[in-house]
């Protein structure tokens, strides 16, 4: 089935107005020659009606003044080029014989009958003069040609300005339909800023009349939302004090019985101890998967990340002995800077490079590295992933083929934040420019 193609508003319009308004230009046009046409006819007629009248009291005094025997002549100018002639006229007597003609007027009498009055063939529009005695007859004629090429100008002079006010058309019709949907670009940009960190309501008071209950119903709308989020993130607070005080409570309740037990029950405290870690480890997986669903990654003011990042890895180095395997590097005039949430990248690092010293080769370096142009790169040892094993990763509690600790939740935590950040996310394996290994790459684009 061929896809739907959807038009903007400014497009119909600009379709729609031009067409109506070349519409009624042909109209007007259509109609302008026909008038012109009939107006034309009443103008020829009279203009042969009166030459023919005035040629009557010419032609007779010119007819008494002859000598000799009749014959057929036409009047002459002294000028030897007398150019074409608009009207050409015949003078007949009642016999039908021709006494006087122009010198363009056919040798033969016009075929139509000596009779005072209009008539026409398919050449020529006639007009017939008599004298008061009835004997002699005036007969002009113009060339319907020439009627025809009068009517066709005029119309070619109304119908023309068409081709010119087609493009103009557009291009006013476009000019004002932009300026008149302003609001509505305005309204519609407002609303695509609107997302997780940003709910403030959409301006209204400057919006035209018909578009003000929109941006109302959108504030309702974030409001609610807002109120969502905020009862959310409340709970998500809660829980989070909640939760880890009866974990920590009870792994400290383990560790004394641990120290105070010997043999087998002592084996089994310290599965209960690791169990209780393992839950800690799940619970505090989960309440970063909560706030990033909350969209925390959002933020308003420009921070910096580098420092972030440096203060992260210098955390992991002197709170974890495996952590010595890191490495950190910075390109030169390497920056990460824009409107990025402090918390939501470290929370995004911790992940990524929990999973990059847990599940990369404990005997190979893990490089962390920020490069020109926003980019991040956490690249560990590991062995090659097949195609779909690295997709199973990135989904929520993936865990792919691994005898490691962990929830499957890292990649998820890290992916959804970067998403609120505007940030890219890739994951890689082999790492580039090597024959193994695992890549995590983060492109932050308007960091600068």
């Amino acid at each position: 089935m061929p896809k739907n193609r959807t038009r903007s508003i400014t497009s119909r319009l600009i379709l729609w107005l031009t067409g109506l308004i070349v519409a009624f230009w042909l109209i007007a046009a259509g109609l302008g020659v026909a008038v012109m046409k009939d107006e034309f006819g009443e103008f020829f007629n009279g203009s042969l009606q009166e030459t023919a009248e005035r040629l009557v009291p010419l032609v007779l005094d010119d007819l008494q003044r002859r000598e000799g025997p009749p014959s057929p002549r036409h009047f002459q100018s002294e000028a030897e080029d007398l150019g074409e002639e608009y009207l050409v006229y015949q003078v007949r007597d009642a016999a039908g014989k021709i006494l006087i003609r122009s010198h363009d007027a056919p040798m033969e009498p016009f075929d139509v009958p000596l009779k005072r009055g209009f008539f026409e063939n398919d050449s020529f529009h006639f007009y017939t003069a008599s004298s008061a005695d009835g004997m002699t007859f005036v007969q002009v004629a113009d060339a319907m040609d020439n009627r025809n090429e009068a009517v066709t100008e005029g119309s070619m002079a109304l119908f023309l300005p068409v081709l010119v006010l087609i493009p103009v058309s557009i291009l006013l019709i476009f000019l004002i339909v932009r300026r008149a949907l302003v609001p509505v670009d305005d309204l519609r940009e407002a609303i695509e800023e609107k997302d997780g960190g940003n709910l403030a309501p959409v301006p209204s008071s400057m919006l035209p009349r018909e578009l003000r209950p929109i941006a109302s119903s959108v504030n309702r709308l974030l409001s609610r939302l807002q109120a969502a989020f905020d009862a959310e993130r409340e709970f998500t607070a809660n829980s989070a004090h909640e939760l880890r005080t009866p974990i920590a409570g009870a792994l400290a309740q383990t560790q004394m019985l641990i120290a105070e037990l010997e043999g087998p029950r002592k084996r089994r405290a310290q599965q209960i101890r690791i169990s209780l870690t393992n839950l800690s480890h799940t619970t505090e997986k989960l309440l970063q998967l909560a706030r990033a669903e909350a969209g925390i990654g959002a933020g308003t003011v420009t921070v910096d990340l580098a420092r972030v990042l440096e203060l992260v890895v210098t955390d992991f180095q002197r709170s974890d002995p495996d952590a010595r395997r890191l490495q950190l590097s910075r390109a030169p005039g390497a920056l990460l800077e824009g409107h990025y949430s402090e918390d939501a990248f470290a929370i995004v690092l911790r992940n990524l490079i929990e999973n990059a010293l847990l599940h990369g080769n404990r005997d190979e370096p893990v490089h962390i590295s920020l490069e020109t142009g926003g980019v991040v790169r956490i690249v560990n040892g590991a062995a090659v992933l097949p195609p779909d094993e690295l997709a199973a990763v990135r989904k929520r509690f993936g865990r792919g083929a691994t005898t490691s600790p962990g929830s499957g939740l890292g990649l998820s935590i890290a992916e959804r934040l970067l998403q609120q950040m505007n940030a890219g996310f890739d994951v890689r394996s082999p790492a580039t420019g090597r024959l193994g290994g695992f890549e995590v790459v983060m492109r932050f684009g308007d960091a600068g």
